[in-house]
């Protein structure tokens, strides 16, 4: 893994590797945006015809003609997921020619009902590595809205579409990209009673599967570091539940608080240099922080009861995190070094699983009892319930604090999948994994 990630160093952006000129306009075009406050009668018609190559090659992530297939399906399937789009093709188009890459047919556009129109190449270079080109264009106006240029070695030629996408969707919403992160989760087997539960890493749609661990010891409840390179989970080894610290690109784990107690519930500070989580001592459990390279825990929370499940706001200045001091689950924000402690549920029944969004706007959690999906504002007004399943708990935030995803476990089988909705509570979809799926975390947008 650490040949991969040196790999992704070779990962360009911008549009200095596209030099095609942009078409005159004959006059200022309305702009083609998705308005994504409270949602969307009709997702957006967009075109999304296989992207060609300029010739023909063979390289260690296929011929570049059918890579140009899958580069567009991915990039189709990944803004359909939005839910604020209805792509068309790339089986449902005709081909392109390479040269109408930066010359579209808007008159054959206009009338296959697409309001955007998303074209694009895939070319082997001389050294060994993919040039990945992706234009969006609004075929009403016929103008050009962005491009981008992606230069990536062959294993890395799916980053390449997701960044399309991402750029595709932030130029039409103006809201920020998710496409190209990871989700880190507990995979799961076996009878309801005696479930094996493993780490297991994945790219947001499901591709690019793997286990971290092997399943001899229950894990629960992994994080992701800032930097995406870190996760900070809680294991049973040796039947003692302890907070680890696991190194993505080597495969190590180490053990992040060496003292005989209790440790579970961790996340990583937003700077990455400390992990908060909960310990129990002498029958109470509070919340504590450590630095991420170990050491002596802070104690930020004194009272009576459980102190668990804390999450950092995005500037690192709060914390907000779930408490039954009072004699029920409800969530409770502090200042970072534990003071300033207050309650800010005051909606009816228990809340659990907070956590901050990672624009600072609003706060997801569990609301407990039928177990559903939720959010509010930091204050705890605006309280809203996004999903009505059977039970869905574990929410987590994509970077750019519009989607959430969550676990849902199936009435009487015990079994779990991972699924996602966005702030509206409408677009909701299951995630698919090998095996079931639960407690997962998304990472940040992945480095460049």
């Amino acid at each position: 893994m650490k040949q991969s990630l040196t790999l992704l160093a070779g990962f360009v952006f911008g549009a200095a590797v596209l030099a095609s000129p942009t078409p005159a306009l004959a006059q200022e075009p309305a702009p083609l945006e998705v308005d994504v406050v409270g949602g969307i009668s009709a997702p957006m018609p967009i075109a999304i015809p296989v992207m060609p190559t300029p010739a023909s090659a063979n390289t260690p992530a296929g011929e570049t003609g059918a890579l140009g297939r899958q580069v567009s399906e991915i990039i189709a399937n990944d803004l359909k997921g939005s839910g604020l789009f209805s792509p068309l093709g790339p089986e449902r188009l005709r081909p392109v020619s390479y040269p109408e890459v930066t010359a579209p047919d808007y008159g054959f556009w206009g009338g296959s009902g697409a309001q955007a129109l998303v074209q694009g190449f895939v070319q082997a270079n001389g050294d060994g590595t993919l040039t990945v080109g992706c234009y969006l264009y609004d075929v009403l106006a016929r103008t050009e809205l962005t491009r981008q240029g992606f230069v990536v070695t062959p294993p890395f030629w799916r980053r390449a579409a997701h960044k399309c996408a991402d750029a595709i969707y932030t130029r039409l919403t103006g809201e920020g990209p998710y496409f190209d992160t990871r989700v880190v989760y507990v995979s799961e087997t076996g009878p309801k009673a005696k479930r094996t539960k493993r780490l297991a890493i994945m790219d947001q749609d499901g591709a690019n599967h793997r286990f971290l661990t092997n399943g001899q010891s229950v894990v629960l409840t992994p994080r992701y570091s800032p930097n995406t390179q870190t996760i900070t989970y809680m294991s049973y080894v040796n039947d003692q539940p302890r907070v680890y610290i696991y190194d993505v690109g080597s495969g190590s784990h180490r053990l992040l608080v060496k003292q005989p107690h209790m440790t579970f519930a961790p996340r990583f500070s937003p700077d990455g240099r400390s992990v908060v989580f909960s310990m129990s001592v002498n029958g109470n459990t509070d919340i504590y922080r450590v630095p991420t390279s170990g050491g002596t825990p802070t104690r930020l929370t004194n009272a009576p009861g459980i102190d668990t499940s804390a999450s950092y706001s995005p500037d690192g200045r709060q914390i907000v995190f779930e408490s039954d001091r009072g004699g029920s689950q409800q969530l409770y924000v502090m200042n970072a070094d534990g003071s300033g402690q207050r309650r800010i549920s005051f909606g009816g029944g228990q809340y659990g699983t907070p956590v901050w969004s990672p624009r600072g706007d609003q706060i997801a959690f569990t609301k407990i009892g039928r177990f559903n999906i939720g959010i509010m504002a930091p204050d705890g007004s605006g309280e809203k319930i996004l999903t009505e399943g059977w039970q869905d708990e574990g929410p987590t935030w994509a970077p750019n604090g519009r989607v959430i995803m969550f676990f849902r476990t199936a009435q009487g089988s015990g079994k779990a999948d991972l699924w996602s909705v966005d702030l509206t509570g409408v677009n909701e979809r299951r995630l698919p994994t090998p095996l079931d799926g639960s407690d997962p975390a998304w990472s940040p947008l992945l480095p460049q």
